[in-house]
Formats: C-alpha cells, structure tokens, sequence
C-alpha cells in the first residue's frame, strides 16, 4: 500500500514538473527568437526628450530642417507619458526607416531635480515599452536643456537594465544645465555632486557630445555657459569621447537652439547616418 502511494507521489510530481517546464520551454524559446531578432535589427532611432515646460511637439522645427535636405525622410513617432506612467503615442514609424526620430516626453514636465528623477523613470517606462514593439539594439540619444539631464539620470540608474542587448551610440545634450543656475562650478549643486558619484556607471564606449548657445560671454541667455561645460566633471574621462561645442550667432539663445543652423547640421553630421541605405544610392546612381 504505502509503494503505491509513494508510487501515486512520484508521477504527481513528474506531471507537476513537466507543467512547469513547458511554459519555461516556450519562454526561453521565444526570448531566443527576440534577443535573435534584435541582434539583427537594422533600426536605429534617434530619441528625443525635450527640456522642462516643452512637449513632444518642441522639435518639430528641428525635424522638418532635418528632412529638407534627406533622400529619405525620417518618420516620427511621439510618446507622452502621463504621471500614472500611461503612454499614449501619436505618429508612426514607417516600414523603411532605420532612422526614426521617436520623441518622448512628460504630462509633467516641471523643473527641478526632484522632477529630472521622476522624468527618468517615466523615460525608462517608455523606453521599456518601445524595445518591445521595436526590436531595435542600439539607438543614439538627444536632449535639449534638462532633457539632456534626464537622460544622464537614466545612463546611471536604468541603462544597465538594457546594457547587455542594447547599445546607446551616441548622446548628444543642448543648452544642458548640469549645474543648474550656478555660474561657479566650486559651488556643485546636489545634482551635480550625484552625477559625479555615480559616473562610473555611464558606459565607457560612449560618445557625447555638448553643446552650448553663445548669446553672449557668459550664457544663452537663460543657462550659464560654466553650467553646460560642467558636464565634463560626469563625462570625461569616463566615455569614449567628450566633446564640448559652443554654437553662436543667430538662434544662439536658450529656447532658440534646437532651431539653430548650426545645431541642426551637427545633429546631421554626429547623430544621424552619413550615408543613406545602400539601396537608395544604388537607385540614385542609377539615375545619372
């Protein structure tokens, strides 16, 4: 009798085992089938996160100077995210486009470092969400004014989750603040000090580069020039490369850069590809 019930056991827990496997089976097999998809993804998006008091409609100049002079015409697909974390998306990414611009930004989009913390998670949800619908591996990053402060508040606390699959090539900040108001940069201000703290987790294959508006000596107009190049003390030494650019002239205020000359061919030149997809330019030499 107590054979048959220890019998009885042993295939109850056989079946047990074998209900837990076969979710498991189809699990990994379809992390597989993404993680493969992923790794051979052509998709490259450039993503957006506008600065405090803008929304996803803030670069919509900036994009349409970008297509002017592009064979191929890069599609746009915004985010907004409320403060519940709900996603809402408007525009689309075409078929054909490895080059997207995708454009996040927030219902509450405040100053104040409290705010850049509560951005960057709302950011990572979003960001979440479109390496699931978009298998893309790696993606190049911009932010103007405190866009770019959020998107260095993402690098050290949400990057890692991705690191592995998925690369950020390149970051690209406007006008960035990273000491805030602060012309003196012996005087750190509390988000300052954490960048510095926490730096290490940046990814050392990283390129970066900072630009700041020139309306005159001494800021845009809005944020101290010492305050942008204060990004030095979060990336040098610690990505690839940093680089560090002042843009002047006409446009060169604050809420004007993302409109600048200047800034949008160094978007073309830095973030975006220098060639178009090789079937364009067969087809474009085969015109002539």
């Amino acid at each position: 009798m107590r054979k048959k019930t220890n019998f009885k056991w042993l295939l109850l827990l056989i079946a047990l085992l074998v209900l837990l496997a076969v979710p498991s089976f189809f699990w990994m097999k379809n992390s597989n089938r993404a993680r493969a998809e992923r790794s051979k993804s052509p998709l490259s998006p450039v993503i957006m996160v506008p600065g405090s008091s803008a929304t996803t409609e803030r670069f919509n100049q900036l994009i349409a100077q970008l297509n002017r002079a592009t064979l191929m015409k890069h599609s746009v697909l915004k985010v907004n995210v409320s403060t519940a974390g709900k996603l809402s998306y408007s525009g689309e990414i075409n078929k054909n486009d490895e080059e997207p611009f995708i454009i996040i930004g927030f219902k509450n989009n405040k100053d104040g470092y409290a705010n850049i913390k509560k951005q960057a998670a709302w950011l990572d949800l979003a960001f979440a969400s479109l390496t699931k619908n978009y298998k893309f591996n790696n993606f190049k990053a911009f932010g103007h004014s405190n866009g770019g402060l959020i998107w260095t508040y993402w690098l050290e606390h949400y990057y890692a989750d991705y690191a592995d699959e998925i690369t950020m090539k390149r970051l690209m900040t406007l006008g960035t603040p990273y000491n805030f108001s602060e012309k003196n940069t012996s005087n750190r201000t509390q988000m300052l000090e954490s960048f510095v703290k926490y730096r290490s987790r940046i990814p050392k294959d990283l390129v970066v580069y900072s630009l700041s508006g020139g309306k005159n000596y001494e800021s845009d107009g809005i944020v101290p020039e010492s305050s942008v190049a204060a990004g030095k003390y979060v990336f040098q030494n610690q990505v690839k490369n940093y680089t560090a650019m002042t843009v002047t002239g006409k446009e060169a205020d604050h809420s004007d850069l993302p409109q600048n000359k200047q800034v949008v061919q160094l978007i073309r030149q830095y973030l975006l590809k220098r060639e178009q997809p090789k079937r364009f330019r067969d087809k474009k030499k085969g015109t002539r």
